[in-house]
Formats: C-alpha cells, structure tokens, sequence
C-alpha cells in the first residue's frame, strides 16, 4: 500500500467518516480512529476542537493539501467580495487536480494530483503539470491522447459511486471537461457535509 493510501484512509478514520463516500474506505468497518487508543478517544469537542476538525476535513478532502497552500487559499477567500467560507470552496473547486477528479477522469483526488504531475493532463491544448493550477470558467482541460486508454482513465469514467456534476461539461468519448461556472457549496457534491465557516472562524481566531 502507497503512503498516499495510507493517508487516505487514516484520514477517514480520524475524522470517522467516509469523507469521499468510496466503498472500500475502512470507516465502512471500524467508525473509530486508528491506533490502539482509537476506540476510547469519544469525548466532547470543544469549539477548537471541532473548527480544527472542519479544517482537517476540507484539507483532507482536497487530495491533504499542505498547510501552507491551505491557508493562503483562507486568505484569497478573505479577500473576495461575499461569504468567504463559499469562496473558499469555490476556489478549492477551481483547483486542477480538483476539476480532473471531478471529471471522473481519475478514480480518487490523490491519484488525480499524481496524473498531473506525470504530465497526462492539458489545459487549452497545453500540457500542465501542477495539480494546485486554477482553472478558469470556460478552460477546455483533456487527457493527453497517449493517456486516454491508461487503465486507470478507463475505469473512472465507469465509476458508478460518483457523478459529474453540473457545473462541469465533460465529454467521456473526447476525454475532455470545461468549468461551465464556479459552484456554490450546495453545488459540490461532498458525500458528508463540509463546514467551511468553521475553517473561517478557525482561521481568523
């Protein structure tokens, strides 16, 4: 097992929930943490606690994007007109890796980062190797032609646990997606609930 799955899954556990709603997620099994402590660990939350969890989750969802990253999309978010916890969804939601996944090109967010950055990724006809590129409404993102029959590609796209959603316009039998808009919370189709202003009220503590 690859140290990304690894993480995957301990994510799951940590958080006990199947936070990208897959069927082989350990949550499915055992609801509580890992480690030999896991089964006790149940006590109440306190407000950090539980702003920290919402945190931990988003981040998670995200392919565990690095702190760093993170946090300077919190402060882009900031800055925008609006609810700040929409736009940080709204900018996660433009992020490659994300769209790609999205697109149902890749079974999971993690291995959507590790198919741009081996290069089998273009963006308006030019290859892009970074996962965290922001797409912009109305950019054509495709597979690379020597890419489309991998086998990984073909299995995806008959994934029947996800759909696309509708601010994505993807064509399978092209292997090609467009951002039609940039979604609302409501929009994203997360298989648990997401708390994005609890990462706010974490963030601006």
């Amino acid at each position: 097992m690859t140290k990304r799955n690894e993480a995957k899954y301990k994510i799951d556990r940590r958080m006990g929930q199947n936070i990208w709603g897959r069927p082989k997620s350990p949550v499915n099994r055992r609801e509580y943490g890992p480690g030999q402590h896991g089964q006790r660990r149940k006590g109440k939350l306190s407000d950090y606690g539980i702003q920290l969890r919402a945190k931990q989750k988003l981040r998670g969802y995200y392919g565990n994007i690095t702190e760093k990253q993170f946090h300077g999309i919190y402060v882009e978010a900031l800055r925008m007109k609006g609810d700040s916890g929409e736009n940080m969804i709204g900018l996660l939601e433009r992020r490659l890796d994300a769209v790609v996944y999205r697109a149902k090109f890749v079974p999971t967010v993690f291995a959507a980062r590790q198919f741009i950055n081996h290069g089998h990724v273009k963006v308006n006809g030019r290859r892009v190797t970074i996962a965290s590129y922001r797409v912009k409404i109305g950019d054509v993102i495709e597979v690379r032609d020597a890419s489309k029959q991998l086998a990984i590609v073909l299995e995806a796209t008959q994934l029947a646990e996800r759909d696309v959603p509708d601010y994505i316009e993807v064509d399978h039998s092209k292997m090609t997606a467009k951002l039609a808009r940039v979604p609302l919370i409501g929009d994203v189709p997360y298989p648990v609930q997401m708390e994005p202003h609890l990462v706010v009220e974490y963030y601006s503590r």
